[in-house]
């Protein structure tokens, strides 16, 4: 593992512009939970069959409820060793004259906690919403997000009922409009935002290296962008708590803890 951790370690530092694609995994260990698989309920519900269009439309108040829970977990959580190991690197190399763009499929901002910066988020993000009818998105950090939710979406299973009327629910803000809410976050079944994507694919064309840590590069949209760059024949770096099915093509796996790995990797 040494000479191996040695090795890439070398390749970043003589690398001019690396892309840094993180996922779930690098936020685990603050406690921020993955929803996926089997531990992913909240109250009965699974949370993909929440974070989705046709959820909202049937009843907003469910899913603002799911929300406001997300919100109120991640406002109390703080970076961990590798978000901060990240957010140090990229200043470090900045100060350097190099580059170092941060994608992440998260939505808890955590990585602009740590004092990353320009971090794109192909998700969206717990702090943004955007209105249904004249799209506007505001950033908003405010726990509960409106009177109404206030000391809603507590994740106990027997409470079944979510009836707050929709009037209640988070409006726009913009004086002439006032219509419903809903969270600036890609929901299943929903596109990411183009310009979002446009500027992570021009980082993906254009990195000499790439670490891929914390999501598997078998989930979309990492599946995509790793294996383009690693055709590229620029050497990729997979940090994961498991091995993937993709693992085999990746130049470099670090199997492990986010906060030991990219700590180690990282570091000055």
């Amino acid at each position: 593992m040494h000479h191996v951790m040695k090795s890439f370690r070398e390749v970043l530092s003589n690398a001019s512009n690396i892309l840094i694609l993180t996922g779930s995994g690098i936020s685990a260990e603050s406690g921020v939970p993955t929803f996926r698989g089997a531990g992913g309920f909240w109250r009965k519900y699974q949370a993909q069959n929440l974070a989705t269009p046709e959820a909202f439309a049937a009843n907003p108040s469910l899913v603002w409820e799911f929300y406001e829970y997300r919100r109120q977990l991640v406002s109390k959580v703080k970076p961990n060793k590798a978000h901060e190991a990240v957010a140090e690197f990229q200043k470090r190399k900045m100060a350097e004259g190099k580059k170092v763009s941060i994608v992440t499929q998260n939505i808890d901002a955590l990585h602009q906690k740590a004092g990353a910066e320009d971090v794109v988020e192909l998700h969206g993000s717990l702090y943004r919403t955007r209105c249904t009818k004249c799209r506007n998105i505001a950033f908003n950090e405010n726990i509960p997000i409106c009177p109404a939710l206030a000391g809603k979406g507590s994740p106990d299973p027997s409470i079944m009922s979510s009836d707050i009327p929709t009037e209640e629910l988070p409006r726009c803000e913009v004086q002439s409009c006032r219509a419903l809410l809903r969270p600036d976050i890609v929901w299943f079944g929903e596109q990411l935002d183009e310009n979002v994507l446009q500027k992570a694919l021009d980082v993906v064309e254009t990195c000499d290296a790439c670490l891929v840590i914390g999501t598997s590069a078998i989930v979309y949209p990492a599946a995509m962008f790793a294996p383009q760059i690693a055709r590229r024949k620029v050497p990729v770096a997979e940090f994961n708590i498991e091995e993937t099915p993709a693992t085999k093509q990746m130049q470099y796996h670090f199997q492990g803890p986010c906060t030991t790995t990219v700590t180690e990797a990282l570091a000055p």
